[in-house]
This record gives C-alpha cells, structure tokens and sequence, in this order.
C-alpha cells in the first residue's frame, strides 16, 4: 500500500506525485489485518484529474524498482527500531501468545526475512488476487449527485477482475487465561487484560457494548475509571473496548500505573470486573450508559466529511444497511438489564490473559 501512490500508469513516482500537488488531491492507502483500505479527498473543480490519478493507482499500479526499494527500506528501518521497543516487542507477544500460528499473530509490517524475499513480481501478484470487484466496498460524500458518481465508479472500477483469490483465514478463538510478562526498566508498568469478545452479527452485540461501556469504555464515568483513577489515583487513565477483527473478537482492558503500584492496580482492576460480572450494573448506570451510546454515536461517526465516509464503508462491512444509524438508538434502547447482566457474566467472567511491562514484573504475577 506505500507503492499505490509511487508511480502508475504513464507516471513515475515524482511525476505521479506533481499529478497529485495539480490536482489539489489526497491519497493514500493502508493495509489492516482484514483488508485494504484507501481514500481520497479532493477538490470538487478538480474532479477529473483526480478521478483518474486513483483510477491509475488502482487499476497500473506500476511497482518501478527505486520506490520499491525506497518503501522496502522504511519499513525495515521500522522493523529495527521495534527491535528495541519494549511496547513493539511486548504486542508481538501479545498476539502470539493469544493467537498461535493465525495470520493475527503476525506482525503487521512483516518480518526481516519476509519483506527481503518480496519482488515486485509479488506484488503485481498480490495486487491482481486482491483488488477485485467482489471484495469492494465504496463510500463518497461530498458534492457529486448519484448518476455522476455512478459513471465515474464504472470507470474507476469496472476494469478491475470480478472475483477476489485470496487465501482462506480461518476463525480463532484467543487463548486466555495465560501471563506474559516482559520485563523492562521503565517508570510505569503497563498492564493489558484479554477476556472473551462478540462479534458484531451475534444478537447480544448492544449488551456487550453496553456492558463494555459501564466496564470501562466511557471516558470519565465507567467503574474502571472511577475507581482506579478517581478514588485512588493509580493511573491517569483506563480503558476497555471491544475490539473487532473478521475472525476473532476480545474484549480488552489497558492501563498504566507506577511500577511500585503495579501489582495494587491489578489486583484492584480484577475486583472490578469481577463484582461486574458476579451482579451486572445497577439500572441507573444501564441508563446512563444507552444515553452515552446513543448520543456520542453522532460525534464520533458523523462529524465530518472523512468518519462520514467511513462510517458508511463500515456499515457495508458489518452489513448493516442503509438505515442503520436510524434504527440504532432503539436497538440500544431496547435492551434489558436482565439481557446486560447476562452479558457481564458471559464475557467477564473467563480467567483473562494478562501481560505486564515494565519493571518488578514477578511481583504483578
């Protein structure tokens, strides 16, 4: 995804990228552990030149040698410097330790020895397996009416092959119950605690949200937040979130905190989860916790041009329709404490996965 931007077509990397400064256009292009993603802004009088520049990345991506070279070199500077990030080195045990030999246990810049071996062979390869029709899930907003858009996606797209040839990922479950300790003299410890996730298709999605919500995920009033930060003073912030991937779900709670006071923290977190998932949350707390969902949704989705047109691309995504954001405060709504109460239960009450980093580590354990 750094060469999609590096020459196409008839353009060279440097004049590819005067194609852009004339145009007054943004590009780029990301690679996530479940697809690709890419956006472009530009502005509405310079449609046509920027309509064709992505038509050419997309479509003649052209993989000349100095940018692969050049590209090839950034990420392995990247890969020697995590070398000696304790954080680096830590999320890469991490997802080992919870995800074995899975693809999400791969670092995502690759390897040393992995990125050598690439040819541009391989990604002219890979570029024809991946980008295909079949796989494409498109969001514009802005000043363009649907039949003009309509043309212009035929054209960006049309040529492009019907049908994806991807290699199968299977699912995977995370392997809790496990401690992963990496020991580094640092002033804080950081402490990270995996327990069972949902997916977004499963019918008891809006009760974990809601109970990801009470646990920790709203910023200032959440019991983890309260108690650890509030009442003591042992961190300045944490946090838990549901955090999403095509083939495996967790369900995440992170912080930092003195090292003297690592092992007072944990302790103190773990009682938090656990009197949650032993009785649920009161019903004052389910109700202010709908409210934040249902009101926070517009600002964090909808507040400009760019979360607009990713919210849209992930409504497709998740398949949740074109209506979504308006049925979406009743299904929040229309949860019960009982059915929230059950979902504590469910996804904390497992033996979670716990790493530390950070100094005194035998006394966290």
């Amino acid at each position: 995804t750094g060469l999609l931007d590096e020459g196409a077509g008839h353009y060279d990397s440097d004049a590819f990228q005067v194609q852009l400064d004339d145009a007054g256009a943004e590009m780029s292009f990301d690679a996530r552990r479940d697809g690709i993603h890419g956006s472009m802004r530009m502005l509405s009088e310079h449609q046509d030149a920027a309509f064709d520049l992505i038509r050419l990345a997309l479509n003649r991506p052209r993989f000349d040698q100095e940018p692969v070279e050049r590209v090839r070199a950034q990420l392995l500077s990247g890969i020697i410097a995590n070398e000696r990030e304790p954080h680096a080195i830590a999320e890469l045990a991490w997802r080992r330790r919870l995800y074995g030999t899975h693809p999400y246990s791969r670092p995502d810049e690759g390897t040393k020895q992995s990125l050598a071996r690439i040819t541009a062979a391989d990604l002219s390869a890979f570029h024809k397996s991946a980008f295909a029709r079949d796989g494409l899930h498109v969001a514009v907003v802005g000043d363009i009416d649907a039949k003009e858009l309509s043309a212009r996606l035929d054209r960006l797209f049309g040529d492009l092959p019907q049908k994806q040839a991807l290699a199968p990922v299977p699912d995977v479950t995370p392997k809790l119950g496990q401690w992963i300790l990496v020991a580094y003299n640092l002033p804080q410890t950081s402490l990270q605690l995996a327990f069972p996730g949902i997916g977004r298709s499963d019918p008891e999605f809006f009760a974990a949200q809601l109970i990801n919500n009470i646990l920790g995920g709203s910023p200032m009033t959440s019991r983890l937040f309260q108690e650890v930060r509030e009442k003591r003073g042992l961190a300045y912030g944490v946090s838990s979130k549901l955090e999403r991937y095509q083939h495996s779900n967790t369900l995440v709670v992170t912080t930092s905190t003195r090292a003297d006071r690592a092992t007072e923290s944990l302790d103190l977190i773990r009682q938090v989860i656990k009197e949650l998932a032993d009785t649920g949350p009161t019903a004052a707390e389910l109700e202010a916790s709908k409210k934040y969902l249902s009101g926070s949704y517009a600002i964090d989705h909808l507040g400009s041009s760019r979360s607009v047109s990713a919210t849209l691309c992930e409504l497709q995504l998740e398949k949740l329709g074109i209506d979504y954001i308006q049925r979406r405060p009743a299904l929040i709504e229309q949860v019960t404490l009982d059915q929230v109460r059950a979902a504590a239960k469910k996804l904390l009450s497992a033996e979670p996965t716990i790493m530390g980093v950070g100094p005194r580590l035998g006394a966290v354990r």
